[in-house]
């Protein structure tokens, strides 16, 4: 991801979603509750565009994934991992192929992630918007940004290669 393109997206994307969450918030029943709870507690699958609170609380914890998950200090796939998602998707290559198209088949904005399940398995899923695994139960492993936002600078209209790269 080049400068210009974390500049963007972390200090007025990302912020931006902190700024209006924080608004929204300020005097409800929400103010001194968890980032996750607020996800989850306002999560309504049938009013999701209509739900301020929603989008801004689960696009930051969206992108605060994002940002632990490849940030600089990660220097390699812990072994634990490697060996779930050789057991999941049968080699490394077919979990960054089946990653890779959750992604690019993503239409319109959302999200790409590797998932686990209540019951162990993993899972490659992608949600549409600021949707994420916490709305489903799932634990988010690895989760990509596929708003344009994300790429557009880099690689233009190309989001596979945007994917190949991440």
């Amino acid at each position: 991801m080049s400068a210009e393109t974390l500049e963007y997206h972390h200090d007025l994307h990302h912020k931006a979603y902190v700024d209006n969450g924080n608004k929204l918030i300020a005097g409800t029943k929400w103010e001194t509750e968890t980032l996750e709870f607020i996800v989850t507690g306002t999560y309504d699958a049938n009013a999701v565009a209509q739900n301020g609170i929603f989008n801004n609380a689960s696009q930051h914890w969206n992108h605060m994934q994002f940002w632990e998950m490849m940030g600089p200090s990660k220097t390699g796939m812990p072994s634990e991992l490697e060996s779930l998602i050789k057991e999941s998707f049968g080699s490394i290559d077919a979990f960054k192929e089946a990653f890779s198209a959750a992604g690019a088949g993503q239409f319109g904005s959302g999200w790409c992630w590797l998932v686990k399940e209540a019951d162990g398995s993993l899972k490659v899923t992608k949600t549409e918007n600021g949707v994420n695994p916490l709305c489903f139960g799932q634990t988010a492993l690895l989760g990509c940004d596929v708003w344009e936002h994300s790429y557009y600078i880099d690689f233009r209209n190309k989001r596979p290669a945007y994917l190949s790269n991440f």
